[in-house]
């Protein structure tokens, strides 16, 4: 699961096996095991591959199906991925007015 969630990521990115091998200072060769399967990066690794792509440690081997952001903090709100344009407005809307109605209390 983490190989093709891997995968996913990088080609997403627009990333070649090259390209991520040098951001984590890996061969090319290591990083097609683990799109593999071949093989498992270390935690190590695996914290500065959701560094690199912004997504949650429990998003790489496929615990959560949303790819929370890396570095979040409390406040961080998270749409479904399926949200339209829209419907995240009206988030950002209702998140105004909550901040409005604790303002004028």
């Amino acid at each position: 699961m983490l190989g093709e969630i891997l995968r996913e990521l990088r080609k997403d990115r627009g990333m070649t096996q090259a390209d991520l091998a040098e951001k984590l200072s890996l061969s090319p060769l290591t990083i097609s095991a683990y799109e593999c399967g071949r093989s498992s990066p270390d935690d190590d690794v695996k914290i500065k591959i959701a560094q690199i792509f912004n997504v949650s440690l429990d998003y790489l081997p496929g615990l959560i199906r949303e790819p929370l952001p890396y570095e979040r903090s409390r406040t961080t709100v998270v749409c479904p991925a399926d949200f339209t344009d829209e419907e995240i407005e009206s988030v950002r809307k209702y998140v105004a007015f909550l901040r409005f109605s604790k303002d004028t209390k």
